[in-house]
């Protein structure tokens, strides 16, 4: 039997029943036997409310514009169906009997409980109610404990693969390990979380391949371990791979949930070094690794897909290999003119030099490999991704395109990144 936990959040009966009980609790506190509250009160609230929250969406979207696309519409619909229950439970907390009145609050709080319901099945946050509870276990590493240098090393022959050495030994432990570390560098990053999988806890130790990967925006390194399940899908890969599987580091390219430095060395920071430069001399010298670009990847959702395509065309001699989960069609504030005020005060031919579709045009990466990953629902970003992808074969590169069924969210970045881990492995050694 399926455990309750493992029921899925995205679809089925959660999601259904969740917004039905939200229509119901919000019909329950807008009903009421006065006609003064039906001719005034409810309407009044209603129209208040629907000022505010468009209020709201106008300042996000239009003045402060934490990102470049618009918020959607399901939000801005939750989110006005919360803030009028909460009017409506707080406008009749004055009458009935202490029960009734706790009643309303609880009717509230159904309506907001199925708002969250509603926007984690929009981005596909939480696939089940056991992720979602997992946020709250702390089951990491310390580092030291968890890349404690080897006696001895795999070797690999010259042009041969780990997976033609590879022998699954007899202490090879069920899972990774978790861990959490600062990157220092040029960039003011948050910790990094560091994933390592169960053949680095043997020894003679292998050198295995690494895998940077990048969040989207808004967010922070922790989302690959909470919504990417990122953990348990490269324990399920190692299990299948004689406890193989590359090691992942998820770095901070933003430096704050909201800040977007565009992965790029301008006034808004020095991302693109920090990436470039500090957290591969950092992995090198701190884990047993494979130094070949080869065995190198970097792969981001969104704001950080583009940035693993920036990385990709910027720092060749770094990264071999990248995914591009539903990144943009170039790294953007809003529009080219916002983005290039912003990070090199106007200066047009300083942005044209680092981004990539410019880049494409005067330059070949034969020795590249990537997979461009869209949702076939996103109607702003999968356009932008067949953009990136046919001008990435014209320069060269070595590229596959995945149309995976959703829109611009987890459901589509999970499968994207898992779904490219057999190509990787091949590419990387990890497999003949």
């Amino acid at each position: 039997m399926i455990s309750p936990l493992d029921l899925s959040l995205i679809s089925g009966p959660i999601p259904v029943v969740a917004t039905v009980a939200g229509a119901v609790a919000l019909l329950s506190l807008a009903v009421r036997k006065d006609r003064r509250w039906w001719s005034r009160v409810l309407p009044a609230v209603v129209l208040a409310c629907a000022v505010v929250v468009a209020g709201a969406v106008f300042l996000v979207d239009h003045v402060w514009k934490p990102w470049p696309e618009p918020l959607p519409p399901v939000l801005a619909v939750w989110a006005g169906a919360t803030l009028v229950a909460a009017c409506l439970a707080v406008a009749r907390l004055r009458s009935g009997r202490w029960y009734r009145r706790a009643g309303r609050v609880l009717l509230a709080l159904v309506v907001l409980a199925s708002a969250g319901t509603a926007a984690n099945a929009y981005f596909g946050f939480y696939p089940t109610s056991r992720a979602a509870l997992e946020v709250f276990a702390n089951n990491r590493v310390g580092l030291d404990t968890a890349a404690r240098p080897p006696s001895s090393v795999v070797e690999v022959p010259a042009g041969g693969k780990l997976a033609d050495v590879w022998r699954r030994p007899a202490d090879l432990p069920e899972k990774g390990t978790v861990s959490e570390a600062a990157i220092p560098g040029a960039f003011s990053a948050r910790p990094a979380w560091i994933y390592l999988p169960p053949a680095y806890a043997v020894n003679p130790r292998p050198r295995l391949p690494v895998l940077v990967l990048l969040a989207g925006q808004p967010g922070s390194p922790r989302d690959w371990f909470d919504a990417g399940r990122l953990a348990e899908r490269l324990d399920a890969f190692a299990r299948a791979h004689d406890g193989l599987a590359p090691i992942a580091v998820v770095a901070d390219q933003l430096g704050a949930r909201m800040a977007n430095p565009l992965c790029l060395d301008s006034k808004l920071g020095r991302s693109e070094t920090y990436l470039a430069r500090d957290v591969p001399t950092w992995i090198k010298r701190r884990l047993t690794v494979d130094e070949r670009r080869e065995a190198w990847t970097i792969a981001g959702l969104s704001q950080g897909g583009t940035c693993a395509l920036q990385l990709a065309v910027r720092a060749p001699d770094v990264y071999g290999n990248f995914v591009d989960l539903t990144g943009q069609r170039e790294p953007s504030l809003g529009s080219r003119a916002a983005t290039v005020k912003a990070a090199f005060g106007g200066d047009e031919a300083a942005f044209t030099r680092v981004n990539p579709m410019d880049i494409f045009a005067r330059q070949r990466f034969p020795d590249t490999a990537g997979v461009i990953v869209a949702g076939r629902d996103d109607a702003v970003y999968r356009p932008a991704a067949a953009e990136v992808f046919q001008a990435g074969r014209r320069a060269g590169l070595d590229l596959q395109w995945k149309e995976l069924p959703g829109g611009h969210d987890w459901t589509v970045w999970r499968a994207g990144l898992y779904d490219s881990l057999p190509w990787l492995a091949v590419r990387t050694g990890l497999s003949r």
